[in-house]
């Protein structure tokens, strides 16, 4: 990986930066990738006047942190918070960089839950929401923000202050802090709205209501006041608001009454993706992964020419719509019946995989695997002793038959096992058992398809609602494996204000499909006009009817079918060579811009 091409702007002497989000050192969304990712370029400015702030969740200390004691201007801030009943943490981030993280525990403002409540009702007008924890949450959280840089305000008093804040989740304590402490300049961006993406997830036309969008109502039709207020109001009262891209720039000037002040695209640390050429050799050992999962979900019903399969996948959290699963799953079904009408000697699977609530593997997918191993065991044991037997008697002159060399055991056993992996019936859909699957939209789409995987379609679908890892047992590998051993990225977004799914395909030379409605799909398309022809398909969707984009998808997964081995190696390298662009060594600039017109804005530290 070749060193940043531009060094960052020199860090103002007497400033320190404080970026506040829920996601510090726990995984909710795409904000904690951000965060991580970025933690080395924003330390390369900031040095350890850099200190992220996140809620302190005890499970997490011992994954995601090294604690250690502050030992600068901080320390003071710490201690008094300590003092006031707080449950606080101070360390270093197990990410590249090694960022400060200071974590608050929320749960410490618990008997004063009614008096924050009433103080941003009052103050703000946000609704109270009582009952609603994740709320509760947030307003606990902001108050030990607000109490920190109150303290850090009064320790050090040479010191300008600057407060970076993500999302609602993460900025309860913005407008309290504008109001109490004119001295910290505030940042506040946000990765996506509230009320936008509940009303593109209910299948409403998001951006064509938007000039008309009545935002507090739709607010309360979702039962959301609390969270869109917060919000709302971070953005009117921040010196500076920023978005990561265009399409959310619309959506918070039409949702929260403010245009961004400027875009600070994501991008991501590529030095941790980055393998050299190695990375083909990657794509062929983690295929032989995914292929050892598709003999096990598949061959006790049918066996097809692995050489001969392709993988897709689309993955996210659960919002199908959102996420494009429907589109992708629509495209699915055209391009199976386009490669059966040409008898097509390729299959296609499909992975959809998400997060959902489910009670436990299908029993029937752990038998399979299990089996698998034991055909395994069996027919190493065999090829070690028929190996040894056939060397020995090679070496004495003779021409043995190869069955009779192989122990009756063995051979008994072997057949039993193949026996037992076989079973009736087409393999199934769903990977898990579901605890609500009559009303799961994804299995009646796949229902209102015609999809059952059955053995004379060339493309099968595989929907997986729980994220992939090593600790799962027919896996065994992590999420960033996966990827590396499919051959395509499908994320066709109806909403994705970002989208970090289809830029990690590209760190790990997979290529990939996103759309226009994707923040990094509009970003791509405005900055490479020729992202085409290297590996990023940006699928028109935006004033597009649904069955238009279905057929353009297809088409593209099509023209990708037909590529040819040889094809695919070529164009993963290109993807490769590509994804270089989107280090934070070319993006952080946009947030030392966004830091530096905050800093510029509020009065100078005390002399």
């Amino acid at each position: 990986m070749s060193s940043p091409t531009n060094a960052p702007p020199a860090r103002p002497s007497d400033a320190y930066l404080f970026e506040v989000s829920w996601e510090v050192c726990q995984q909710v969304g795409g904000i904690y990738q951000v965060l991580r990712s970025k933690a080395r370029s924003m330390r390369e400015r900031w040095a350890d006047r850099y200190v992220l702030v996140g809620p302190l969740v005890p499970s997490q200390i011992d994954v995601e942190i090294e604690v250690e004691p502050a030992d600068d201007e901080l320390a003071p801030a710490l201690r008094g918070l300590a003092s006031e009943g707080w449950g606080v943490v101070h360390g270093r981030w197990l990410v590249a960089g090694r960022p400060r993280v200071v974590l608050i525990d929320p749960r410490s403002a618990n008997e004063r839950l009614e008096v924050l409540r009433h103080r941003m009702h009052r103050d703000f007008g946000v609704p109270p929401a009582r009952g609603n924890a994740l709320v509760d949450g947030v307003l606990g959280f902001g108050e030990g923000v607000l109490r920190l840089l109150s303290l850090v305000e009064v320790n050090a008093p040479d010191l300008r202050l600057l407060a970076h804040f993500h999302e609602w989740l993460g900025s309860a304590a913005l407008a309290p802090v504008r109001r109490e402490l004119p001295r910290v300049a505030t940042i506040f961006t946000t990765h996506a709205t509230s009320v936008g993406r509940y009303v593109a997830s209910s299948g409403d036309d998001l951006y064509a209501a938007l000039p008309a969008l009545d935002a507090s109502r739709q607010a309360q039709r979702f039962d959301i006041e609390a969270q869109h207020e917060i919000e709302r109001i971070s953005a009117v009262e921040a010196d500076v608001m920023t978005t990561v891209s265009p399409i959310t720039g619309e959506e918070c000037e039409g949702i929260l009454g403010r245009a961004p002040d400027l875009v600070t695209p994501n991008g991501l640390d590529l030095e941790r993706y980055d393998l050299g050429q190695d990375f083909h050799s990657f794509h062929g050992q983690y295929k032989e992964s995914i292929h050892r999962f598709v003999m096990g979900h598949f061959f006790p019903s049918y066996a097809f020419d692995l050489d001969r399969t392709l993988y897709f996948f689309n993955s996210g959290r659960f919002e199908p719509r959102n996420k494009g699963f429907d589109l992708s799953l629509e495209a699915a079904a055209r391009l199976n019946a386009e490669l059966r009408a040409a008898k097509a000697d390729l299959t296609v699977v499909l992975f959809l995989v998400t997060a959902r609530s489910a009670r436990s593997l299908e029993p029937s997918v752990l038998h399979a695997r299990g089996v698998l191993d034991d055909l395994e065991e069996a027919s190493q044991r065999i090829g070690h002793d028929l190996a040894q037997q056939l060397f020995r008697r090679a070496a004495a002159g003779e021409s043995p038959s190869l069955d009779k060399l192989v122990d009756d055991y063995w051979r008994l056993r072997h057949r039993r096992v193949q026996h037992a992996f076989k079973r009736p019936g087409n393999p199934l859909l769903c990977t898990h058992v579901l605890d609500d699957p009559d009303s799961d939209p994804v299995i009646a789409h796949l229902r209102h398809l015609g999809f059952e995987n059955r053995e004379e379609d060339p493309v099968k679908v595989v929907y997986h609602p729980e994220f992939i890892s090593s600790t799962n047992p027919v896996w065994g590998i992590d999420y960033e494996h996966f990827v590396r051993g499919c051959h395509l990225g499908v994320f066709p977004s109806a909403y994705e204000p970002w989208g970090y799914t289809p830029l990690e395909c590209l760190a790990m030379g997979v290529p990939a499909i996103t759309s226009d409605l994707a923040g990094f799909g509009r970003y791509a398309a405005e900055t490479y006009a020729d992202h085409d022809d290297w590996g990023l398909v940006v699928l028109p969707r935006r004033d597009v009817r649904y069955h238009d984009s279905a057929a353009d998808l297809t088409a593209r997964l099509l023209e990708f079918c037909e590529l040819g081995q040889s094809g695919r190696s070529a164009l993963r390298s290109r993807v490769e060579a590509h994804s270089h662009a989107f280090d934070w060594s070319h993006l952080a600039s946009a947030y030392h811009d966004a830091h530096d017109r905050a800093l510029a804005k509020r009065a100078p530290a005390v002399r």
